[in-house]
């Protein structure tokens, strides 16, 4: 059943199936003047989440803990004017290439190509998800559809031939749906006319205490990942695959996320805390258990689910207490949890590691899973 209703130019809309609804409103302006709608989901269990078209940014997702009592789980902002001015990627999709490239700079099909470089870390400049303004800032165009899972919101994005450097003319389409088995479940696919990578992540910034309500150290991570790809001072992979075995970074039993978080390991030190790529134990392409977390307190669980061969595990190590968040609560440094699934970081210029090239002809397919529950 579908119900479509135009009030003053505004238009409304409501999609039932198997319970569930998605409805869109409009959230605001950004300062060049352009319009943004929010699509509120909501489904029989009661969750709600709600995203905008600005970055296909997740805004609120509420979830129940052990007791049914609802909070909202990311970080993230009231107004449109913080996540345009001063948001650390809060729930945005973040490309043309997650993650970080290595002095911005890439040789593919015989030629060089240098992109904006926007981070720093050790002093050795990269360009980090996508550039001065990648994916996470620019204005997708949202609208509600039906398909195998319900209803969700289907998001659309041209990026033009030289974008932040990258060649190549791109087309991106990111659906999200909100399951009534409490799963927010993300579809990617993307074309392009010339050669050029592509890496597509989402990167909310989890607290399943809550957001503002503290820090994840309590929170008890798992996950399906045997080794994983170490850097060097810049955050960059050294192109070397090492086993987790005997490190801080061995969460192939549940281990709570601060135990080891200030161990005097080399990985730890340049990272701040996790801010590494874990190579995921299962074949890419097939959607697979990827990382479970757990909150002593609210017992909620999340799963992680998905096609990618790779997740970031980031603990908010550089949130500095500058921001506040929807709540009032000040974000200070482990706020938050990102846990981006992608392909390895500066795989343009790591032959060894997965292909991040798309080329004409192909399209590119990937599937995420956030899965929700108590314990």
């Amino acid at each position: 059943m579908a119900l479509r209703e135009t009030r003053s130019g505004l238009c409304l809309e409501i999609h039932m199936t198997h319970s569930a609804s998605v409805h869109s409103q409009p959230y605001g302006f950004l300062s060049d003047g352009r319009a943004v709608q929010q699509f509120v989901f909501r489904n029989k269990s009661g969750l709600e989440m709600r995203a905008i078209e600005y970055g296909c940014v997740v805004t609120h997702l509420f979830v129940p803990d052990s007791l049914g009592v609802m909070a909202d789980v990311v970080l993230g902002f009231e107004r449109l004017e913080d996540y345009e001015k001063r948001s650390p990627f809060f729930g945005a999709v973040v490309g043309r290439f997650a993650n970080r490239i290595a002095g911005g700079r890439f040789s593919l099909d015989g030629h060089t190509h240098q992109l904006a470089t926007n981070n720093s870390p050790g002093g050795r400049p990269c360009a980090l998800h996508g550039g001065l303004r990648g994916f996470s800032e620019a204005l997708w165009a949202g609208h509600v559809v039906d398909g195998a899972y319900g209803e969700g919101v289907e998001f659309r994005l041209v990026s033009p031939d030289g974008d932040e450097g990258y060649p190549g003319r791109v087309e991106i389409k990111v659906t999200y749906w909100l399951t009534d088995d409490n799963a927010w479940r993300i579809d990617y696919e993307a074309s392009c006319d010339k050669a050029t990578p592509l890496n597509l992540t989402q990167h909310a910034f989890f607290n399943l205490a809550g957001e503002g309500n503290g820090d994840i150290l309590a929170h008890e991570l798992t996950l399906c990942s045997e080794h994983f790809t170490p850097v060097d001072e810049g955050l960059i992979p050294t192109g070397e695959t090492r086993s987790v075995r005997g490190t801080a970074l061995d969460f192939t039993t549940s281990q709570a996320i601060g135990a080891r978080i200030h161990a005097n390991e080399e990985q730890l030190l340049l990272g701040r805390g996790y801010d590494h790529n874990f190579v995921l134990d299962h074949s890419s392409g097939q959607l697979a258990k990827a990382a479970t977390v757990f909150d002593p307190t609210s017992r909620r669980v999340l799963e992680v689910l998905t096609t990618e061969p790779g997740l970031q595990v980031y603990t908010g190590n550089f949130l500095d207490g500058t921001l506040s968040g929807k709540s009032g609560g000040i974000y200070g440094q482990r706020s938050g949890l990102c846990l981006e699934t992608q392909h390895f970081p500066d795989s343009p210029n790591q032959p060894t590691f997965p292909n991040t090239i798309l080329r004409p002809g192909a399209l590119f397919q990937s599937s995420t899973v956030y899965q929700f529950g108590t314990q």
